[in-house]
């Protein structure tokens, strides 16, 4: 009996190492795999960063020599110019000259003629010369420019040149392998991601963030915000569909940026919120998530497509400006909220299984006016709903005892009230109701 104890004992080791084994090689492959993705990130960066910087040298060549053979065509034009004006005077200098040697060859000419010629007629040949030489006057020269009173041309090249764009070529780029920033959490939105970052760098001093964002598919980054928070919703996201996104920063006082980011890759399960086509007073936005109230005299409720809105998100309505106008006419009518149900025939959402805020930052729960009021609503306004479930009774398919926990926010303050109802709600729908034109409503 002893032994067969010893044996299962020994048995019941051996599995628990074949265990231990097996847990320690999933480890292994894990952190393998985790090197390779090192690896990898560490080639594909240093292959992109290789390709970077040829292609910024190359432009960086074409641009000087274009540069230097513009600056030696322009100082050739020069070299011309002083050439062409200070060769002319001495041109029209020369031709008068050579005008005075022709005249005193034909002179010379005459003269000896008239000392050698027939006796009976030297004396009038004598005469009419001795006058055309005083005629011409013969004393007279025309003034030559001596050597130090014209241009002599030189090329004035300073070596300082070179000099400088060596040192500016020799500290121009940098090459970094940790950036003072990077991406800290992906969290989903309807139809859109929120993207966290934070600054890893403790001696760097940021200014200003720049978010880029592209789909897997996409060969270019593209920028979707610049600004000064560590945050930011980015909109127009397919569903199940990845995005890689990247972030860098600014230094205070800086104008270059900071190395990117290692890329990594977010995605949203959640389909975009979408206002419901076809109610005659309002007009929507190519993605149905903005709506405004036309001129149309028709009223009503204009509601969601569908039960999009589930507890523990986030929604958020935002009063989006006309131009340099502000807002529409406020209303006490006006609503902006989320409801159980669609129900047609109602002007407001200020009914029951509903919960909404007036323009006039009156809060609404199931038809009735709380105390506590908010902010009016504004240009450029936004207000958010939070819910949590805080159940009182058990939940069944026939329905029970519910409590929703709602935070209204607006401009800075909330509101936090508990709505009960008489049924389980997983999803909501959302609405808004304006009396007059003018209000824009972007929904996310």
């Amino acid at each position: 009996a002893a032994t067969e104890a010893e044996l299962r004992l020994l048995l019941q080791e051996a599995r628990e190492s074949i265990e231990a084994a097996r847990s320690y090689r999933r480890e292994l492959q894990q952190r393998l795999r985790g090197l390779q993705q090192a690896r990898e990130q560490i080639k594909e960066s240093a292959t992109l960063t290789r390709d970077v910087l040829e292609q910024h040298f190359s432009d960086l060549k074409g641009t000087l020599k274009k540069l230097l053979d513009e600056r030696l065509m322009s100082l050739l034009q020069e070299v011309d110019v002083i050439e062409q004006e200070s060769i002319k005077p001495l041109d029209e200098c020369q031709k008068l000259i050579e005008h005075g040697v022709s005249t005193a060859d034909d002179l010379l000419r005459e003269g000896e003629s008239a000392v050698g010629g027939d006796v009976g007629q030297q004396n009038e040949k004598l005469c009419n010369f001795t006058k055309k030489a005083l005629h011409i006057q013969l004393d007279s020269l025309p003034e030559v420019p001596s050597l130090v009173d014209v241009p002599c041309l030189s090329a004035q090249l300073d070596d300082c040149l070179l000099t400088i764009l060596k040192n500016q070529i020799f500290r121009h780029g940098t090459v970094a392998s940790r950036p003072p920033v990077q991406l800290e959490e992906f969290v989903e939105k309807p139809g859109g991601i929120l993207v966290r970052w934070c600054k890893v760098d403790d001696d760097f001093v940021p200014q200003d963030y720049r978010l880029q964002y592209r789909k897997s598919a996409a060969s270019h980054f593209e920028d979707v915000y610049v600004g000064s928070e560590t945050e930011f919703i980015v909109l127009h996201i397919d569903p199940n569909v990845d995005y890689q996104f990247r972030v860098c920063a600014r230094g205070d006082g800086r104008q270059e940026w900071s190395p990117w980011s290692v890329p990594q890759i977010g995605r949203t399960t959640l389909v975009p919120h979408e206002w419901t086509t076809g109610l005659e007073g309002y007009s929507l936005s190519s993605r149905r998530n903005i709506a405004l109230r036309n001129d149309s005299q028709s009223c009503g409720v204009l509601y969601s497509k569908a039960p999009t809105y589930f507890c523990g998100q986030t929604l958020t309505f935002r009063q989006v400006p006309l131009g340099i106008e502000t807002v529409g006419q406020p209303d006490r009518r006006d609503s902006l909220g989320v409801c159980v149900e669609q129900r047609n025939g109602y002007d407001s959402l200020q009914r029951d299984k509903a919960v909404c805020i007036s323009t006039n930052g009156a809060v609404f729960v199931n038809g009735k006016e709380m105390t506590n009021q908010l902010p009016a609503v504004t240009s450029g306004s936004t207000v958010t709903f939070d819910m949590e479930v805080v159940q009182l009774g058990p939940c069944s398919n026939e329905g029970g005892n519910f409590k929703l926990r709602v935070t209204i926010s607006s401009n800075n303050r909330e509101v936090v009230f508990d709505w009960v109802l008489d049924q389980c709600c997983g999803s909501l729908y959302f609405g808004c109701s304006f009396s007059y034109p003018g209000w824009k409503v972007l929904v996310f």
